[in-house]
């Protein structure tokens, strides 16, 4: 059998723009994207911490260091500059393994950047 659990979680990360004539996705730091383990084109979810909005997209890496979190396409109506978003990526685990199994977990400060990050041991 296999479990979906939490593989990456971006914590409160603040949206810093919204593009609506863009295809679509979200673009998300790059250097925060690493931290959390989450890879370019990965299914994410992000649930809106404002509004309670939650939705499903993937992510592409925006320039390093940058802070940058841009709710792109049809999704940026969905949420506003300044909003607090949670980013979460889930991963398929045997359940054999599952009870050893913790996500990558990255805190950020006001400005996007990463202030703590806990990982699997």
């Amino acid at each position: 059998m296999q479990l979906t659990l939490l593989k990456a979680k971006l914590h409160r990360v603040r949206v810093t723009a919204v593009e609506l004539d863009y295809e679509g996705s979200c673009a998300i730091d790059e250097n925060l994207l690493t931290q959390a383990g989450i890879l370019p084109f990965e299914q994410i979810h992000i649930y809106d911490v404002h509004n309670g909005e939650r939705f499903t997209t993937y992510a592409i890496a925006a320039a390093s260091g940058s802070g940058i979190v841009s709710v792109n396409g049809a999704a940026a109506r969905r949420v506003s500059v300044g909003d607090l978003l949670i980013v979460a990526a889930y991963a398929l685990v045997p359940a054999s393994v599952a009870d050893n199994f913790e996500p990558r977990v990255v805190y950020v400060d006001g400005d996007n950047r990463p202030r703590e990050r806990h990982t699997p041991a």
